[in-house]
């Protein structure tokens, strides 16, 4: 029997104490997650009259509502969807004691921890440096809290993420 074939019936197990402590931070990190998509990240205030304050959420939906839904759909699926799917997955992952199809979860775990982290952070900093650079003359950006708790679970669930991938290697 060649090492492949054994690879793949081999049971995959994370060492319990270990998958509880992530389980854990997974468990504060969907939280952060949740309130750094909700809690405002930027207020944009022009000519001292007119102030606007945005979350994740609050930003897709005035996408929607000015007609701007390609946009909409990248932000909400890269910084909302997918995100939402990797903590999920992660949660099934930690939660379950055994995995039997290792080649497929590996592959999964490689894909999702090398491709996940184009999710959450990214977007949005790409996306508050362009606001920030094209208001520049018109209006003043703030940055608030929401970004910061965003950024935190962003990193977490990213350090969650490559521990899982480590310890199933």
């Amino acid at each position: 029997m060649n090492e492949e074939a054994t690879n793949k019936t081999q049971p995959l197990l994370i060492p319990e104490q270990k998958a509880k402590i992530l389980f854990w931070l997974l468990i504060l990190a969907a939280f952060l997650f949740v309130c750094g998509i909700m809690l405002p990240m930027i207020t944009i205030s022009k000519f001292i009259i007119v102030e606007s304050s945005f979350s994740v959420i609050s930003g897709v939906m005035e996408l929607l509502h000015n007609g701007q839904i390609i946009l909409s759909i990248v932000v909400a699926g890269f910084s909302i969807l997918l995100p939402i799917m990797k903590i999920g997955v992660l949660f099934r992952l930690l939660s379950q004691r055994e995995m039997m199809d290792t080649a497929k979860i590996k592959r999964y775990l490689h894909l999702m921890h090398e491709y996940g982290r184009w999710a959450m952070l990214d977007v949005m900093v790409v996306a508050v440096l362009i606001v920030t650079v094209k208001l520049g003359a018109v209006a003043s950006v703030q940055v608030h809290y929401g970004l910061y708790v965003f950024g935190a679970a962003v990193v977490l669930i990213m350090f969650i993420t490559k521990q899982v991938v480590h310890l199933t290697n």
